[in-house]
């Protein structure tokens, strides 16, 4: 099995930082692409960042400028840093892997339980 374990949610006020991390554990052979996805209350989930096991990135519009994913393939952890942290910023913050477990299994998406990240104005 694969675990991923998000780290680093808060209260933070608007125009503050916070330093999400993702480490994933169990049995792991590769990991693909990892990133970060949000849930706002009664909102869709939606793509905050993503990044390549070469580290090639992509970001939602509302976020670039402010946030920066990163990823340390030595330790299979991924990190989120959100700078100039808005209100609207506030969800459930959800890290994703696509992690192939044996070299000959197809890969797929694990997904963490979520790290709450609040904003105030």
């Amino acid at each position: 099995q694969v675990q991923l374990v998000e780290s680093g949610g808060g209260l933070v006020q608007a125009g503050g930082s916070l330093r999400l991390s993702c480490a994933a554990s169990g049995t792991i052979f590769s990991i693909n692409g990892m990133g970060w996805y949000r849930q706002a209350p009664g909102e869709q989930r939606e793509l905050v960042a993503t990044i390549t096991n070469s580290g090639s990135t992509n970001y939602a519009d509302s976020v670039k400028g402010r946030f920066t994913i990163s990823r340390d393939n030595a330790k299979n952890t991924a990190y989120l840093q959100m700078n100039n942290l808005k209100p609207e910023d506030t969800g459930v913050y959800y890290c994703y892997a696509n992690v192939r477990r044996r070299s000959w299994y197809a890969s797929m998406d694990y997904w963490g339980k979520g790290t709450l990240v609040t904003v105030s104005s």
